[in-house]
């Protein structure tokens, strides 16, 4: 499920967003998609607290912060080498290296 912009991962993350952000992420995850300012946190404070720490791990690790459990160990490969091609050509039109560790 999506909420707006912001993927959701359940209650797993809107319960610990929710805490650190003022709202009750856990009894009541539907606020994220029901509130924009709400969502709008709760994208941040994932991205701060899952994918921040691993950007230095390349493009693979934050395939895995972000959809490890639905595309990483196999489990939608043509999903990732997708995403790993899109990547490159962003890349590339920005005249940037992609880096190592581009699967996950």
């Amino acid at each position: 499920m999506a909420a707006g912009r912001f993927k959701y991962h359940g209650t797993s993350t809107t319960g610990p967003a929710g805490k650190s952000n003022d709202f009750d992420g856990l009894d009541n995850p539907d606020i994220v998609a029901k509130d924009p300012v709400v969502a709008f946190k709760t994208a941040l404070w994932f991205w701060m607290n899952s994918v921040r720490p691993v950007l230095n791990q390349g493009f693979g690790a934050t395939i895995q912060a972000i959809n490890g459990a639905h595309e990483c160990n196999g489990g939608n490969s043509g999903t990732v080498q997708a995403r790993i091609g899109y990547y490159r050509d962003y890349c590339e039109q920005l005249g940037v290296a992609p880096g190592n560790n581009l699967s996950c």
